[in-house]
């Protein structure tokens, strides 16, 4: 094998050699001809500097249309992933960072104060090619926006939804079209007639933003609760109401009359009709057979963008607008869960992540805050505001206080139609691309987006307070009274509640238990969360049954985990709180990061400095995200590693210095399950023997006590299950980390007595 290799790469060298040398030897005989007459640039002398040539060379490529595309789309990325990290860190939906990216980047701030980067990155002839993928962009999102809604969701609540979503829609749309009459002598009169102008204001005070509705529905874990399902359904309703009103309305504007749009509209019912009745039957047929990754295959993915894009084209050419079409072939999609997923999934990361942006970057372009330069034009933004609130508030409270919701309930439901989000943002660029709608207006209308929609959260935060119904914390009765079950995997929940059952013993049936398992930074559809959740909780239900335990259910979508169970935790004041984690645990502490290397070194000072203090930054500068938990959660919890865990057939407990309240876990096992206990201060075991002397279910026939000279790893061989104390932990994985891989599954417990951990 050696001596193969070796003459490979004799050969290799060889060739390099002999092609080289004929190589040079033909560029050598083409100098010979007149590099003048192929070269014009040359200087007088014949002869320009490489370097002069590198630089033209390098300034041409840049301000080429893809290298330019490419930098703009680099720009865009990195302005809305730092906007949309910073909103969602003080609460508000990521789409209002990406929003204000758009604006941050576009004349109003980049042009104003970096005019000459604006002008290099955004000048006006490198902007047709942002548009045209904006565009595409948005129709893949409005087909992943249509295969979200449920049809079948919006029957079952039809005719509560159809009185709140359609509610949400007139009063704001007629609030709007009498708003259109006062001003359009100052601002439509010189671009457009009365008809269409009014009916885009109309269209854009009541439009609602499904998608950033649903995201805070989730967020707040209201999307199994009535009045949740309740505004999701109208939400829904309401988003298939606007899109056909906005085909109509599109098709009057380019048509210019309500009679001459006749046949275009006459055309779309032909259309829709098609959609629904010959395609939508046959998709259903081909979801039944492509369910599952391992059928759906390249040439099925091309069926499915191939019927996006005819739909897309259809309702393109018959003037109603492709993302219409886009919709359309979204809703037609096979009613199949795991089909969508599937389909979602091959497009909503590229559809979201990249195209996206690039629309929000786009619209920021047009949005010129300066527009508004005169107070009276800032009061007239105060107007469309308040004009837009007060339809949307009005329509859709009094509807949903109609149909039998409380006034909480309904002034909720109220505050979540008010968010409009990226899909006003959607109507506003139509009516701009048509001319019907100014700039200035434009500008108005882009600001009540970022109102309506930064409002919404903490409206419901003012509304929850004002009505007073928050949960009373309630206080511990008994010893791990209230415990909280934190888990990711599925399958994992199970285990926890089985090693739960076996800590707890008969307590556990006395016990509260709650569950709860976050889904991170993903928009899963809330009109599928219920059988998503189902899914999640189905193992440990099963668990749950066979131990005869009721355990409360919990589902959030989330982007800093961290601090949401640190609060969960500290807000319903869980007695103990079980969480797994797996290898990256044990690699975080027995080995960290090589602090030889200078940056490795620079980010844990820093890290230590923040995790002296109380602050939380959602995965920034720690890989382990239990350290941040040991830290802010003040309340016993601990950390299981699961190692092949089934049944405690032999149970160790390590003791440092203050592990007293271990001792606790060995009082609630099974009498007949041995403990065996190993005291690392000699000090130390005095002390320990009279307080299990105090212990009366911890018989000395029972627990074997062992000494700080009885090495580790003899400790744990024949152990089903380890318990160790944090700050005990600490040590062993500073002094005795080679011995850790022999461990059994383990649980670090960081008693609520010891205060914060480290």
């Amino acid at each position: 094998m050696a001596n193969q290799a070796k003459r490979n790469y004799i050969f290799y060298a060889v060739m390099l050699v002999v092609f080289g040398a004929l190589l040079w030897a033909v560029i050598d005989l083409g100098n010979a001809y007149d590099v003048r007459t192929l070269l014009p640039g040359l200087g007088a002398d014949g002869w320009t500097s490489p370097w002069s040539l590198f630089r033209t060379g390098l300034s041409e490529q840049m301000t080429h249309p893809v290298p330019m595309l490419l930098l703009q789309i680099i720009a865009i990325l990195i302005a809305v992933r730092f906007f949309s990290f910073l909103f969602k860190y003080l609460g508000q939906p990521g789409v209002i960072g990406e929003i204000v990216a758009g604006i941050a980047l576009g004349p109003s701030v980049l042009g104003h104060f970096f005019p000459g980067t604006f002008q290099f990155l955004f000048s006006p002839e490198t902007l047709v090619p942002l548009n045209i993928i904006s565009q595409i962009g948005l129709v893949l999102f409005m087909f992943v926006i249509g295969m979200e809604l449920d049809l079948g969701v919006i029957r079952k609540k039809a005719s509560e939804t159809l009185v709140i979503s359609h509610a949400s829609i007139i009063v704001p749309f007629f609030m709007g079209v009498v708003l259109a009459y006062f001003v359009y002598p100052e601002f439509g009169a010189g671009h457009t007639t009365f008809l269409p102008f009014a009916l885009f204001i109309g269209i854009s005070i009541s439009i609602t933003a499904f998608p950033v509705l649903a995201r805070i529905i989730q967020e707040r874990d209201l999307t199994r609760t009535p009045m949740g399902r309740l505004a999701i359904a109208s939400a829904a309703n309401n988003d298939v109401t606007a899109w056909c009103m906005l085909a109509a309305i599109i098709a009057i504007a380019k048509a210019g009359s309500m009679l001459s749009a006749v046949y275009t509209i006459g055309c779309a019912i032909v259309y829709v009709l098609f959609m629904f009745g010959v395609i939508r039957p046959f998709m259903r047929k081909i979801g039944n057979l492509y369910n599952n990754p391992e059928v759906i295959n390249k040439t099925f993915v091309s069926f499915i963008f191939l019927v996006l894009i005819v739909s897309s084209y259809i309702t393109e050419v018959l003037g109603i607008h492709a993302l219409f079409g886009a919709f359309v072939a979204g809703v037609i999609m096979p009613d199949n869960l795991s089909f969508r997923r599937l389909i979602t999934e091959k497009v909503e990361d590229v559809a979201l992540v990249l195209f996206l942006p690039l629309f929000f970057v786009f619209t920021g372009l047009r949005t010129e805050l300066g527009l508004l330069n005169t107070p009276e034009l800032w009061i007239m933004c105060g107007v469309f505001i308040a004009v837009s609130i007060a339809g949307k508030m009005l329509g859709a409270t009094f509807s949903a206080r109609f149909v039998g919701e409380s006034w909480k309930n309904s002034l909720e439901i109220g505050v979540l139609m008010n968010t409009r989000g990226l899909m006003e943002l959607i109507v506003l660029n139509i009516g701009y691309e048509m001319g019907i709608i100014p700039s200035s207006i434009f500008v108005i209308f882009v600001i009540m987006a970022l109102f309506t929609t930064f409002m919404a959260t903490p409206s419901l935060m003012v509304i929850e307070k004002l009505y007073g119904r928050r949960k009373k914390k309630l206080r511990p009765q008994s010893r791990h009274n209230r415990i909280l079950v934190s888990f990711g995997n599925p399958a994992s929940g199970r285990t926890f509640l089985d090693l739960l059952s076996q800590l707890c013993g008969a307590n556990i049936r006395n016990a509260k238990v709650t569950a709860v398992h976050y889904t991170i930074g993903t928009d899963l559809s809330p009109l599928n969360t219920g059988e998503f959740t189902a899914d999640s909780f189905a193992d440990l239900q099963d668990e749950a049954r066979r131990l005869g335990l009721r355990v409360d259910e919990r589902h959030y979508v989330t982007d800093h985990y961290t601090k949401d169970l640190a609060d969960l935790a500290r807000n319903e004041t869980y007695d103990f709180v079980l969480m797994g984690a797996g290898p990256s645990f044990i690699r975080e502490y027995v080995r960290p990061s090589r602090r030889r290397l200078v940056l490795n070194s620079e980010l844990q000072r820093i890290n230590e400095l923040i995790s002296r203090r109380a602050w939380t930054l959602p995965g920034a500068l720690t890989v382990d995200k239990t350290r941040i938990l040991f830290h802010d959660i003040t309340s016993t919890l601990g950390v299981f590693v699961n190692r092949g865990f089934s049944r405690i057939g032999r149970i160790g407990i390590l003791l440092g210095e203050g592990d007293s309240s271990l001792l606790r876990f060995g009082e609630t096992i099974d009498p007949d399950t041995p403990i065996d206990l190993m005291i690392s201060d000699a000090d130390a075991l005095p002390r320990y023997q009279a307080e299990l002397a105090a212990l009366p279910a911890l018989v000395p026939g029972r627990v074997t006590l062992s000494g700080p000279d009885t090495p580790l790893a003899d400790f744990v061989r024949d152990k089903q299950l380890l318990i160790v104390s944090y700050a005990n932990w600490l040590r062993l994985a500073r002094n005795t980390a080679g011995q850790i891989d022999c461990f059994p599954s383990f649980l670090v417990v960081k008693p609520a007595d010891q205060g914060r951990g480290k």
